[in-house]
């Protein structure tokens, strides 16, 4: 056993390499081939590839600077990035009148919420007066049951048209034309949404549609259509109150707009809706707008020589919101009654009804009333006999501006638009104070 262990270890000792002969063969290979590669590749194995890939990406764009895009290909991008850039835009201004619905829509139904609190409390259990000072009473009636059945076609062209249940009316027959299409010219404008036209022949239904102008036609009725298609100013006004009848029947608070008006803003954005009918004022200043004591002086009574009167100038039937609410609807009908039997002005009418207190033999209307503020809504006297006077006021921009005294309507609405829209600071000056017949 002995000898072929010792017979074992002399034949690898002699015939074979040791085994650390082959380690030092195996790094010596292994340097020779680090230097060979360190000569062939001097930045290193693994950087080679990419720095080809950067001399081919820069041969490439080389070649992409030497061919060039065409002019016609460069003009054509542009062309395509202010489309897309308009396109966005459009998008953009979309979506702000979809926050600006929406705005509107909460803040209508927080108002509604209010009303109904209001209402809840003062129609609830009885309860005592409040400490001194902190007693209100219920400002706003209650609003009428939407009634469909009263006009089903009219119904879902308000549901499609109103903004949280209300929109902007006015009636117009081709005697005025010319002021209805700078009426909704100004109203497109102001990016005003929620406004109908009610058509009262077929040239302004179908100039109506041609502009794009939500349009309404009633259909046939003998008496309205005898005074709409050819009646003037005051005729057409008078048919108001009959067709604004099914507007609140309908549950829909109506601004009721005469086509004289040139719209500067949004009205909805300043109105309180805090009574059943908010209207504009004939008046020129606070004392005529908003009521003042007037002393009636008759020396012939001796001591008792003054009487004490409380003044106020009209209400402006041709601009006024009201809700549809029972004393604002029989307001309507007290209206158009005196108007089909007496031969009246209808504003005279409309404010008589409106302010005449209960008497003997006479029952006054209970509707809750507010004047707007007439710098805001603002006729025309204030506008041409003191605004455009005054360097502070003729800064101010009103909400609308309502040629109701003036008798040249169209030149004064356009020179209006002038004035506030394009900045022209004479476009004014040409016209009279009050008219020139």
């Amino acid at each position: 056993m002995a000898g072929r262990r010792e017979g074992s270890l002399m034949r690898d000792k002699g015939g074979q390499p040791s085994r650390g002969s082959r380690i030092a063969a195996a790094v010596a290979v292994g340097v020779l081939l680090g230097c060979v590669l360190a000569f062939v590749y001097p930045h290193g194995l693994f950087a080679a590839a990419p720095t080809r890939a950067r001399i081919a990406a820069a041969a490439s764009a080389s070649d992409l600077l030497q061919s060039g895009s065409s002019p016609c290909e460069s003009s054509e991008k542009v062309v395509s990035l202010k489309s897309d850039i308009a396109s966005l835009s459009e998008k953009n201004t979309a979506l702000k009148n979809q926050i600006r619905v929406l705005n509107e829509r909460l803040r209508s139904a927080e108002q509604g919420k209010y009303h109904a609190q209001n209402q809840f409390s003062a129609l609830g259990d009885q309860h005592k007066a409040g400490a001194f000072g902190t007693v209100k009473g219920l400002r706003t009636n209650p609003t009428v049951m939407p009634d469909e059945s009263v006009n089903p076609r009219l119904a879902k062209l308000l549901d499609e048209v109103a903004i949280g249940k209300e929109l902007i009316v006015a009636l117009a027959n081709s005697n005025v034309r010319e002021m209805l299409e700078v009426w909704f010219t100004s109203i497109k404008r102001v990016g005003i949404p929620n406004y109908l036209v009610v058509a009262l022949d077929d040239e302004i239904e179908k100039l109506c549609k041609l502009n794009d102008v939500p349009v309404y036609k009633r259909d046939p009725d003998q008496d309205v259509d005898a005074v709409g298609k050819i009646g003037g100013n005051h005729a057409v006004s008078g048919l108001k109150f009959r067709i604004l009848r099914e507007f609140l029947q309908l549950g829909y608070s109506v601004l009721l707009s005469d086509v004289d008006i040139v719209y500067l803003q949004n009205p909805f954005d300043y109105l309180y809706r805090d009574s059943d009918v908010e209207s504009m004022s004939d008046g020129h200043n606070n004392y005529t707008a908003y009521g003042y004591n007037d002393v009636f002086d008759e020396p012939a009574m001796g001591w008792a020589r003054y009487a004490h009167t409380m003044r106020i100038w009209v209400y402006n039937s041709g601009f006024f919101y009201m809700r549809p609410t029972i004393p604002s609807i029989e307001l309507l009908d007290r209206v158009a009654g005196r108007l089909s039997r007496e031969k009246a002005w209808d504003q005279a009418v409309f404010n008589e009804e409106l302010f005449f207190p209960s008497h003997p033999g006479y029952d006054g209307l209970h509707a809750a009333k507010r004047t707007m503020d007439f710098y805001l809504f603002m006729n025309s006297k204030v506008l041409f006999k003191t605004v455009r006077k005054d360097a502070k006021l003729s800064q101010l921009k009103p909400v609308i501006v309502h040629v109701n005294y003036h008798p040249d309507k169209l030149p004064r609405m356009k020179a209006i638009i002038e004035f506030y829209i394009n900045g022209k600071k004479n476009a004014l000056q040409p016209f009279p104070d009050g008219s020139e017949w």
